[in-house]
């Protein structure tokens, strides 16, 4: 018990002891620490002081350098504010001598006004006129002058003018006619077609003339089979007409097989050919004419002109020969030569049209113009170039010039046939007009009209009636060599099919 008494005893000691020697240890510590904080304060004062002192000597002297800057702007101030007084007093000085030198030249032109006057006055009691009437004199004089002058300027003016342009336009037409490669060909109205034997005439004919009534029939061409060997004639004043019925013959020859129905089926088969043909003819003239973005609808009436001839001149043919011609002379005058040229190319649609559309062929094509989006100076040079309307451009007056030129050329036309063309045109006009008529041709050289009408809307007896009827319109209207014979026909058919 001792022992342990003795031992908690010594352990309470030497806790005091080590707890008295760890207080010793940190008070030196302490002592230390204030010693070098002491040490730290005095050396931060120091250099607080230092900094201070070399702050105010800069400060010092950047105040110096600005004063002297200063110095030296208010120097500058006082140098521009003595030479601005001084420009003042220089310009005041300029102003006076400019006030006096104006009243100096006011009193100048005091005394000249005066003089001039005074020289007035005198002149006038010496010559006895006054001012106004010497100027009124002076001007009477020179108007007569200038004007007989300008009279006999302007005479001599118009006579050159019209001199020039005489020549111009001669040497215009001749270069114009000279560039372009005109041809001709010489109208017909028959079309002959070659047979491989004479035999075959017979087969044309057929049967108590089936064949050759029912070809006649369907094409409206006379077919005159005479003694002519191995060759068939085709008359019609229609060039399309003749041109369908010598393929459809052709074809029949060739096939071997000739009655009506296979007539029929070659006819129209020749006629969507020819179509064809009259499509390829339409674009090639625009293709030559250089005249592109054409309806489709005008470019198939342009190549019907290919067959029509107007006085024994190919309509197609002329129309190209008056585009080169216009083209020509559009360029050498500054015009529009697209414009012209186009209005060239469209000018005689009318002549492809048939007698079913009225009017005259220059209205009728400047209405298809207009129709399908021609401009305005295309459709006016068009209807101007008979004078129907009167031109107002340039264009139409050369389009005018140049379809004449292309008229009047030596050879170029033929009065008789045109006549003949119209005399056959007139006999079918009459009697299409009638209600009731399909179709109607003009045969034997105008000497006999065959009038198809519809069956359901014509009966018999009123067959025989309409044929004396256009006789006798015949008679009252048109004018005819010999007599005309007036046929009707009325055809009934019945079509049924066996399934």
């Amino acid at each position: 018990m001792l022992t342990v008494i003795a031992a908690l005893v010594g352990l309470v000691v030497g806790v005091a002891l080590a707890a008295a020697y760890l207080l010793l240890r940190s008070g030196s510590r302490v002592h230390v620490v204030e010693r070098e904080a002491e040490a730290i304060r005095r050396e931060t004062q120091i250099e607080a002081r230092e900094n201070a002192v070399r702050l105010r000597s800069e400060i010092e002297d950047e105040v110096q350098t600005r004063r002297l800057q200063i110095a030296k702007v208010e120097e500058r101030a006082q140098a521009q504010e003595r030479e601005l007084t001084q420009k003042q007093t220089e310009t005041l000085r300029r102003e006076q001598g400019l006030n006096d030198r104006e009243t100096h030249v006011r009193e100048l032109q005091d005394e000249l006004k005066a003089a001039k006057n005074e020289a007035v006055k005198e002149l006038e009691r010496v010559a006895g006129l006054t001012v106004v009437d010497a100027k009124r004199h002076l001007l009477e004089r020179s108007e007569d002058l200038i004007r007989h002058e300008l009279a006999r300027t302007v005479r001599q003016l118009d006579e050159e003018a019209r001199v020039e342009a005489k020549r111009r336009a001669r040497n215009l037409v001749a270069d114009a006619l000279q560039r372009v490669a005109a041809s001709h060909t010489a109208e017909t109205t028959v079309t002959v077609v070659e047979l491989p034997s004479d035999d075959m005439k017979g087969r044309i004919i057929g049967r108590e003339g089936r064949n050759i009534r029912a070809l006649e029939h369907l094409t409206g061409v006379d077919f005159i089979i005479d003694d002519t060997p191995q060759a068939v004639v085709l008359s019609s004043f229609d060039g399309i007409r003749r041109e369908i019925a010598k393929m459809t013959l052709q074809k029949l020859i060739e096939d071997g097989r000739i009655h009506p129905a296979r007539i029929e089926e070659m006819y129209y088969g020749s006629k969507a050919e020819l179509e064809e043909h009259v499509r390829l003819a339409g674009e090639q003239a625009v293709f030559e004419a250089n005249c592109g973005d054409l309806h489709e609808e005008v470019v198939k009436v342009l190549g019907r002109l290919r067959y029509r001839t107007s006085y024994g001149q190919n309509v197609l043919k002329h129309t190209l020969e008056v585009v080169h011609l216009v083209g020509i002379m559009a360029s050498e005058l500054g015009a529009s030569v697209k414009t012209a040229k186009r209005a060239a190319l469209l000018h005689d649609l009318g002549k492809a049209m048939t007698h079913e559309v009225e009017g005259s062929h220059a209205l009728i094509s400047a209405q298809w113009a207009k129709r399908y989006g021609e401009s305005q100076g295309v459709v006016h040079a068009i209807e101007a170039h008979h004078h129907e309307v009167q031109p107002q451009t340039v264009e139409a007056v050369l389009l005018i010039a140049a379809d004449a030129i292309s008229a009047s050329r030596p050879g170029a036309r033929g009065e008789s046939l045109e006549h003949y063309i119209k005399r056959l045109g007139a006999l079918e006009e009459l009697a299409t007009q009638k209600p009731g008529v399909a179709k109607a041709y003009a045969l034997q050289a105008g000497r006999e009209i065959r009038v198809m009408v519809e069956p359901t809307e014509v009966d018999d007896d009123a067959a025989i009636l309409l044929s004396h009827e256009i006789a006798r319109e015949i008679e009252d209207q048109l004018e005819y060599p010999g007599q005309v014979k007036v046929i009707v026909i009325r055809e009934s058919r019945a079509i049924e099919v066996a399934k």
